[in-house]
Order: C-alpha cells, then sequence, then structure tokens
C-alpha cells in the first residue's frame, strides 16, 4: 500500500430535500488500498460511492481526487470518470452492442484510443476475465456472472486510478457469486485501488485493508477488518454483526 492519498472526503453531506443521507463524512482512501463499506440498506453506502464518481452533488463539504477538488459546479465529469470507474450492481451494459461493443465504445467516444487500438485492448481485458470467447455476444446470451464480469472489464479499460464497485454481487444468484468475487480478488492483489460496498461478510473480511461501518449516513466505526469483525467498539456495529451473524452472512 502506498501513502500517496488518491481520495479524501471532507465533511461531505449529502441531502434530498430535508432528508440528510450523508452528515460530515470523512474519508482518506490510498493508492492501492481496498475499502469496504458495510452497514444496513439505506446507510448511506452506495450514495458515497456515487458522490466519489460525481453521479450525486455534494450540500457541503469537499471531495478532492489526488489532491484536487473535485466536487462543486465547474468539475469536469468526464476526466473525473476517466480515473474513477465505477460499476453498478444491474450491469448497465448496452443490450443492443455485442459484448466487445460494450467494451470499446467509451474508450473510442472520448477519443482515449481508434476503434483498432480499442478492439486489441478489449479482446485483451476480456482474455483476463475469461470471456474472450463471448465478444461477438449480446448480453442477453450471459448469464449474470458473466455480465458482470463484463461490467468490470469495461470499467478497466478506461484505466482508473480507483474503482468503485456497489454491491456488484447482489443482483446475482448464488452460483456466479464465486466467479465475480474472484475476479475482484484478482484486482486488489493487483494493486487496484478499491472502494466497495458489499453485504457479502466474508468477503470483505479476507479483500479490505479498512473497513468502514456506516449508520444513518455517519461513519460509526473503521479499521482494519480483524478490529471490526473481531473486535468492535462501538454498540451500533456489534449490533449490525450481530443481526449478520444471525442471518448466516458471517
Amino acid at each position: 500500500m502506498s501513502d500517496q492519498q488518491l481520495v479524501q472526503l471532507d465533511r461531505v453531506t449529502k441531502k434530498y430535500g430535508e432528508h440528510v443521507v450523508l452528515r460530515d463524512i470523512d474519508l482518506e482512501v490510498r493508492q492501492h488500498e481496498v475499502i469496504t463499506l458495510i452497514g444496513a440498506s439505506g446507510s448511506g453506502k452506495s450514495t458515497l460511492l456515487r458522490c466519489v464518481n460525481g453521479l450525486e452533488e455534494i450540500q457541503g463539504g469537499r471531495i478532492l481526487f489526488d489532491g484536487d477538488v473535485v466536487s462543486g459546479p465547474g468539475v469536469d465529469l468526464v476526466a473525473l470518470r476517466r480515473q474513477v470507474g465505477m460499476v453498478f450492481q444491474s450491469f448497465n451494459l448496452f443490450p443492443h452492442m455485442s459484448v466487445l461493443k460494450n467494451c470499446t465504445v467509451a474508450p473510442v467516444k472520448n477519443g482515449q484510443v481508434n476503434e483498432a487500438t480499442a478492439r486489441t485492448a478489449a479482446m485483451e481485458m476480456l482474455q483476463r476475465v475469461g470471456l474472450a470467447d463471448k465478444a461477438d455476444s449480446f448480453p442477453d446470451r450471459l448469464s449474470g456472472g458473466q455480465q458482470q464480469r463484463v461490467a468490470i472489464a469495461r470499467s478497466l479499460l478506461m484505466q482508473p486510478r480507483v474503482l468503485l464497485l456497489d454491491e456488484i454481487t447482489s443482483a446475482l444468484d448464488p452460483e456466479l457469486v464465486v466467479e465475480v468475487l474472484d475476479l475482484v480478488r484478482e484486482l486488489a492483489h493487483g494493486g487496484m485501488t478499491m472502494i466497495l460496498t458489499t453485504h457479502e461478510m466474508s468477503f470483505a473480511r479476507e479483500i479490505s485493508d479498512r473497513v468502514c461501518f456506516l449508520s444513518r449516513g455517519t461513519i460509526v466505526e473503521q479499521g482494519p477488518p480483524e478490529q471490526i469483525f473481531g473486535a468492535p467498539v462501538e454498540a451500533a456495529t456489534q449490533q449490525f454483526l450481530r443481526r449478520v451473524t444471525e442471518a448466516g452472512r458471517l
């Protein structure tokens, strides 16, 4: 893990009208670090990721990437999203495009590379995620796990410095979860900086450098996984993990 700080949230607040979704969030993410956000549904985990990627505007505080402020008016969101990729739980593949075209359309459209270079890079990435033989297939011919691996490959082709993963296995059948988690595990071992939300607590415990427990829009507790899962300090964290254990997810 590097000491270089890539992402910083400084007293970030997000509201929908009078409803506060995130309240005074402070979070720092270093290069090559894997941060997992845990907490009940509605605790603000996904909203936090969407704020980092500029998909949601914040109403207080600031967000910095590599030392530059990337929140507020005048931010180049296209440039930000080249650096900060995001993969969603619902895949978001273009149904009318082949797997290969899904992977090449953004780099070509953004002027990063020409079509031929994009195709070569996409085929190499699809080989890496085990789907080169599906390059000409359309999304509806793939399993959910395959579609999610294509979505991750597509994001990686933008060569992001940080990857945000939002509950990427929650829409999958249980037997398809493993193949996607294996890919994320490979990315972590390769040094990819990641912030992810997940309900897969055993996976979070294995893969994370740091775990943050959110409740009601605040980070209640954070620390290394062995501390958060083994000896949580805050009562709210203890209660959440008890419920998770009783549900058989830890």
